[in-house]
């Protein structure tokens, strides 16, 4: 069976549910400490560190929304903020907020009154990559972020996960760079 990639590294138990509780603060990460232990337990332990998500809520509820959104506008059907917010599972309030920066951001279309509601053009829904909703919603924050979430953490003085997280953070940039609203949107209708 493949290891899974943990929290911050392949997690030698393979079992992609794997948590504990660190047992040594994250401080002990420091080049001395790192260079001294062996791969296992480097592994070990930063599958047990607790990390952000790779994505904040909002930009979850983004793309969730861009391709109910996406799936209804190949319908050639319109939909209400409640059909989102009951559809994505958020809050109206919260949905309305997302929607308006999808909106700003040209990725989705939102009309007024009686015909109104959020559509995307069929057309263009080969050109939406999922990058551009990820940069609507948080910014090119998921491709420079430390994988620690240090703030001194660079190319020049890389902290210990630094170069492995790099090659992460370039596959999920490959992957989002290249993924569409429309596969997405056809292919959720599988699932």
């Amino acid at each position: 069976m493949p290891a899974h990639i943990g929290t911050f590294g392949v997690c030698p138990s393979h079992n992609p549910t794997h948590r504990q509780t660190p047992k040594e603060p994250i401080f002990l990460l420091q080049k001395k400490y790192w260079t001294n232990i062996s791969t296992n337990q480097k592994n070990t332990y930063l599958c047990t560190v607790k990390s952000n998500e790779m994505f904040s809520k909002a930009c979850e509820y983004g793309i969730r929304a861009s391709i109910y959104i996406a799936q209804q506008s190949l319908l050639d059907r319109k939909v209400s903020l409640k059909d989102v917010a009951e559809a994505i599972e958020s809050p109206s309030a919260y949905t309305s907020k997302i929607l308006q920066r999808l909106s700003k951001s040209n990725i989705i279309n939102s009309d007024k009154g009686p015909t109104g509601g959020f559509s995307m053009d069929k057309s263009e829904l080969e050109k939406v990559k999922l990058n551009s909703i990820v940069y609507a919603i948080d910014g090119d924050t998921v491709y420079n972020g430390c994988g620690l979430g240090l703030k001194k953490c660079n190319a020049d003085k890389p902290c210990p996960v630094h170069n492995q997280f790099k090659v992460i953070r370039d596959e999920l940039k490959k992957m989002l760079e290249n993924t569409t609203v429309k596969t997405l949107a056809m292919d959720y209708e599988k699932v």
